[in-house]
This record gives structure tokens, C-alpha cells and sequence, in this order.
């Protein structure tokens, strides 16, 4: 089963604004090339437009007057932690999922707008920039150096996505099992072994160990469907997060979207395919096999939650693989992914209504082989609390796929050009005062701290100039408030959404420098003012989506 996550998540977090100071000066965009004396005051006019924007971009302008210091703080000073941006996870931006009774609900865990996080963690799966996921989204601190101090912190290296005890890396995908797996294993002992009892009896107490290995085995097929997704994911270039295995089945947390509907078609029907040809398999060994035997009773239970699995998982309806092959259907006749996602979803919706009243009625009329004097009392209430909990499931994961689809729809919206800050090149052994006054002179709201021949060694956090008090400024150096450049927080000018995101995960930061293709200076980044600006693009409704 394929559910939005969050996908990557991007694990999915919250879609509220925070309220954060705005930066060292009056609220302007822009940046200065590095070129510039950074030894002299700016000229008044603003320091001059970086590669003169070849592609016309806009630029704001710096308001008429411009306090000398930052902005006094509405309530607390911001966090030393980077934005927490939303995976994408999703979706992870989305998962594939089956389970014993149907799919398993994905929670995307790291969504920067991951999870959109949303991407994660994610999702990911949720959400605000800097988890999606779901998401997760890698929340280490970049830099911790305090005022002062003179040292800077180096970013922490993303942490393993988790989920449970880590089983195996097949393909390079890390496989958990979620502790959720072991009360589903209980579960499926107890049920299965009362059914040996009827069949066997000659078991006695050994039939729950025979109930186990079929517990076991079942997870196995679970496991071969999602790596079905898996293979197909990674054929198509699509980065894969993680499998899991847990209550309700197991999820593929896939962190990117297909690129085309017949992509997305591929990547959902493999999985149940797969789960068909499973059952086809242990039919065919069952042929041979003597009816009333151990080994006849466990390829016929296998053979038959198989079938269950796929049929199940080809209903069409979001989160469903069922869904996400409807959905590549209307993409490609519509040419829209989002009409896609919203017919899917709806009529996940409708079939997440059906199971709740559906199922419980089926049982009760027998169909699944019991009369009704049979279903009574305890089997009655077991059956509408399976009902109820695969009807949450399926009416979640439809919403977690329009709410996904959304992100991605408004992800070309956050462009790294457009949300960057005027900054200004200083020395390191500049007072603040002095950079907070040429930042002022030029409208600039950011600090890049460079060298004698203008290269820039490190950024000026925003966090750290808001603790200095004002009487202290002009006795500390800005270089001493600065976290060192690395590799990963150099974000070239022509990001943009996902691409944008992704680098943002990658190296999780409060500020990032944006250069041109040139290596010129064209700004600094923060991550809270992506995490503004993607709360404000997810505010607005979508034309595709029904309100």
C-alpha cells in the first residue's frame, strides 16, 4: 500500500508561523558582493547587486530608515537549533505499505517543507521547512558556538532514520521492525494457534509455535511486497529512507515523487504483484503436499494472507497501492498530478467509510465462511474494532496525501534567490558595532565575515548578535560570533524547492550563504525565513483541491 507521508516528511511538523526576530538590521532583501573594502563603511546607496541578476530577478529594497541595532525581541530569543523544516517525506515523501489486514498507516517522520519530512523525516510527514517528515527532518544543531567565544560549532552529521531494531540492509534500504511488530506476532500466534486447534489437535501445545513460524513467515511476504516497491523506487533514481515493518504491515518511506504517471503506476502495482505471485507459488507447493499436515496448513494460511494483501491493496483509494495507481490514471489524463491525488484520495475516503460499515456486515452475514450464530458476543466486537482501526488508517493516509500533494505543489514557491538576505563582507576582527552599523548604512539584515582577499569564512549568527548587549558591542569582534563555512551551508542562487530542501537537510543550519554560479556573494539564508515563507505558500489554498 502507497501512503503519502510525508514523505519526505518532507517526517510532518507544524504548519504555525513562528514569530522570530527578523535579523541584526531593518527588514530588507538583497546581498553585496565580497569585493567590496570591508574595512570601509558601505556606501549609503547599499552594497552593489551581485552578478547584476542576469535572470532580472527582483530584489526589495531597504525601507527609508533603519535602526543602528537589531530589533528588540517580541518575546524570547530565537533558538540556537535550525528551523525545523518538514520532510517530504510525506511524504519520505511517500510510502508503500501491506499489511496482514490491509496496509499500515506510514507517519511520516521528517517533512522539511521536509517532511514536507516531509523529507522526512522526512518526513517527510506535517509542516514547516526544516521537518516534512515527517515527517523527521535532521533537526542537529550546525553550531552552538556561544558569543564570545570565538569557536563555532560543526554541524552534526544526519542521524539514522530508526523505527525500531534495525534487521538487515538489502539493496543499501535499511529494514526495522517496529515494536508495534511483536504485539501483531502475539496477535497472529494466538488467532492462528486457536485455528490449529480445530484443524490439529493433535498439536497440543506445540501448535503455537507452528502459529509463530506462520507469524514470522507472513511478515516475510510482507517484506518481499515492500521491497518490490523498493527495487522499483531505486530502478526509477528515487532515494528510499527506509522499510519498516510494523502493526498493520509495512511501509517503504520513498522520499521523492515519481516523475511521471506511468512511473507512479509501475512503483504501485509491483508491489501487489509481487504479493499475487507469492500466493501463486506457495499454491502451486501445496499441490504436492498432504491436506492435514503441518507443512499443508501453513502453505494454505500463506497462500491465502497473500491473496488477501494484494487483492486488498489494489482497492482504489488512496493510501492504497489501488490509490496510487488511480491517481497516475487521472495524472495522465488530466496532466495534473494534484486532480490525481484529489480523486484518489476521495474515494480512499469513500472505501475507508465502506470498511467501517462494510466489514462488521460481511462477518455478520457470514461470508467469510462463520454463521451467524458464530458471530456473536466477542468475534462481533473484534470485528468492528478491526473495522474501525483499518477505516482510521485509510481515511488518514487519504488526508496525508492531499495534504502532501499540496507541499509539493507549493514547493517551487521557495526559491533560494528570492528569500535570501542583503548581507555585508566584514574582517573578522571588525567590532559589531561597526558591522551592525555598515549592515544598517546598506539596508542589509545579514553578516558574512571574510578574509584579506574578500573569500568568506564564516556567517555571523543572528542568535548570537540578539545576546550581545548594546554597551558590549563595540568591545567584541564579529568573528567571534560566527560559525565557520562548510561545505554544505554554501547554497547556490538557483535552488529551488525540493532541490532547496534537500540541501537544506543535508546540512542542518540556522544560516546559510548563497553564492552565485561565479562563487560571488549573493546572500545569507535563514532558515526560519524559508520556514516563514513556506508556512505563508501553504496557507493558500490549491485550485485542484475541494474546499
Amino acid at each position: 500500500m502507497d501512503v503519502s507521508g510525508g514523505s519526505g516528511q518532507p517526517r510532518s511538523g507544524s504548519d504555525e508561523s513562528a514569530e522570530r526576530p527578523t535579523g541584526p538590521t531593518a527588514p530588507a532583501a538583497g546581498s553585496a558582493r565580497p569585493g567590496a573594502d570591508p574595512a570601509a563603511p558601505a556606501d549609503p546607496g547599499g552594497p552593489a547587486e551581485p552578478g547584476a541578476d542576469s535572470a532580472g530577478a527582483e530584489r526589495p529594497t531597504a525601507p527609508a530608515e533603519t535602526p543602528a541595532e537589531p530589533p528588540q525581541e517580541r518575546s524570547a530569543a530565537p533558538p540556537e537549533e535550525p528551523a525545523a523544516r518538514p520532510d517530504t517525506h510525506p511524504d519520505r515523501d511517500h510510502a508503500h505499505t501491506a499489511g496482514p489486514h490491509g496496509p499500515g498507516a506510514h507517519t511520516p517522520e521528517h517533512a522539511t517543507p521536509g517532511d514536507p519530512d516531509t523529507h522526512p523525516d522526512r518526513a517527510h510527514a506535517h509542516a514547516g521547512p526544516g521537518q516534512a517528515g515527517s515527517g523527521q527532518a535532521g533537526s542537529g544543531q550546525a553550531g552552538s558556538g556561544q558569543a564570545g567565544s570565538g569557536q563555532s560549532g560543526r554541524p552534526r552529521r544526519p542521524r539514522e532514520p530508526g523505527g525500531g531494531l534495525l534487521m538487515g540492509r538489502p539493496f543499501g534500504v535499511p529494514v526495522y521492525v517496529a515494536p508495534s511488530w511483536f504485539l501483531v506476532a502475539a496477535l497472529i500466534t494466538w488467532v492462528f494457534g486457536g485455528q490449529l486447534d480445530r484443524v490439529l489437535p493433535e498439536l497440543g501445545a506445540a501448535r503455537y509455535l507452528v502459529a509463530l513460524f506462520f507469524a514470522v513467515a507472513f511478515y516475510g511476504s510482507v517484506l518481499v511486497h515492500e521491497l518490490a516497491h523498493t527495487i522499483a523506487a531505486i530502478r526509477f533514481k528515487l532515494p528510499v529512507r527506509r522499510i519498516q515493518l510494523q502493526f498493520f504491515g509495512g511501509v517503504s518511506e520513498i522520499e521523492k515523487e515519481a516523475e511521471t504517471p506511468g512511473r507512479e503506476f509501475v512503483l504501485a502495482f509491483v508491489g501487489p504483484l509481487l504479493s499475487l505471485a507469492l500466493a501463486g507459488v506457495f499454491y502451486l507447493a501445496l499441490l504436492p503436499v498432504q491436506r492435514g499436515t503441518v507443512p499443508g496448513v501453513l502453505l494454505a494460511g500463506l497462500m491465502i494472507s497473500n491473496l488477501i494483501v494484494a487483492v486488498f491493496n489494489l482497492l482504489p483509494g488512496l493510501p492504497l497501492d489501488g490509490g496510487r495507481m488511480l491517481r497516475a490514471v487521472v495524472w495522465k489524463i488530466t496532466g495534473k498530478p494534484m486532480s490525481g491525488t484529489v480523486a484518489a484520495a476521495w474515494v480512499g475516503r469513500a472505501l475507508a467509510v465502506s470498511v467501517l460499515i462494510g466489514l462488521p456486515l460481511l462477518t455478520q452475514s457470514g461470508t467469510f465462511g462463520s454463521t451467524a450464530e458464530d458471530s456473536v458476543g466477542m468475534d462481533t466486537v473484534t470485528d468492528a474494532l478491526l473495522a474501525a482501526i483499518l477505516a482510521a488508517i485509510i481515511w488518514t493516509g487519504a488526508g496525508n496525501s492531499l495534504r502532501m500533494a499540496r507541499l509539493r505543489e507549493h514547493l517551487p514557491e521557495l526559491r533560494a534567490r528570492t528569500l535570501t538576505r542583503r548581507a555585508v563582507p566584514v574582517e573578522t576582527g571588525t567590532s559589531l558595532a561597526e558591522a551592525l552599523r555598515r549592515a544598517n548604512e546598506a539596508g542589509a539584515r545579514a553578516l558574512v565575515v571574510v578574509d584579506g582577499h574578500g573569500e568568506p569564512l564564516s556567517l555571523v549568527r543572528e542568535s548570537a548578535i540578539v545576546g550581545v548587549p548594546e554597551h558590549r558591542r563595540p568591545w567584541v569582534q564579529a568573528g567571534e560570533l560566527a560559525q565557520e563555512l562548510t561545505d554544505g551551508m554554501r547554497v547556490s542562487a538557483e535552488l529551488a524547492g525540493e532541490d532547496l530542501l534537500d540541501v537544506l537537510r543535508a546540512t542542518p543550519a540556522t544560516e546559510y550563504l548563497v553564492v552565485e554560479d561565479t562563487g560571488e556573494i549573493y546572500g545569507v539564508l535563514s532558515a526560519a525565513d524559508v520556514e516563514r515563507a513556506f508556512v505563508k505558500a501553504m496557507a493558500r489554498p490549491s485550485a485542484a483541491t475541494p474546499r
